[in-house]
């Protein structure tokens, strides 16, 4: 079975719910993404294997840990920019490799413009970003560009705020394999392939370019 993991935790229920709201400005709902992908990041991090070395306080010598994987951020564009900086927070030093995926509107399929992976993966695990799973269809390109690239995908963790229940099985059937975090799941797709109540086109809100 798939690894699907729902945060349950006051804050970020508090968080998502202001994300809902009609009335939640661009700034507030960049805030809440960021807010809620730093403890997506937290608690997907959690079992990372760790290396130790020793060295010196100001008052004696110590052993310290250091994260042994080398991890690599894959937010999908535009919206899984909105999470990247929280979690260069938590992995400094991880190169970034954008993804450009649009799903077209009528057919609701994804289509790719544009990828920024090495020839072949200089890291050994991939948290790729995407604030949004309506259909699953636009996380499945992406997975199947980052396998198709070389990397399994138990070394790939997918971090997501919103998802609908639908999307999430979609993903599941085709990666059961795959390690899901995800702060929220609603039941409902409409024929749009909108989630619903869901948070809106969060491309839109994160960089408030919301059409009168």
């Amino acid at each position: 079975m798939s690894q699907v993991n729902v945060l349950s935790h006051p804050i970020v229920n508090a968080e998502l719910s202001k994300l809902r709201k009609v009335t939640t400005t661009a700034k507030e709902f960049r805030e809440g993404v960021n807010n809620i992908s730093l403890i997506l990041g937290l608690e997907a991090s959690r079992t990372l294997e760790e290396e130790t070395f020793t060295d010196q306080s100001p008052i004696g010598p110590f052993i310290g840990t250091v994260i042994k994987p080398r991890i690599g951020l894959t937010p999908i564009l535009r919206a899984g920019l909105g999470m990247t900086d929280a979690l260069v927070r938590l992995v400094r030093d991880a190169p970034i490799y954008h993804l450009g995926l649009f799903r077209e509107k009528v057919t609701l399929q994804p289509v790719e413009y544009y990828s920024k992976l090495p020839p072949s993966p200089p890291i050994d695990m991939v948290f790729l970003l995407d604030p949004l799973i309506a259909t699953g269809g636009t996380a499945l390109a992406a997975l199947s560009m980052i396998t198709d690239w070389g990397m399994p995908i138990s070394k790939v963790k997918l971090l997501c705020v919103l998802a609908s229940q639908e999307g999430l099985d979609h993903v599941r059937a085709e990666f059961p394999e795959l390690e899901i975090w995800v702060a929220g799941v609603d039941q409902t797709l409409t024929a749009q392939g909108l989630i619903s109540p869901g948070l809106g086109d969060a491309g839109d809100r994160l960089f408030n370019t919301i059409r009168a």
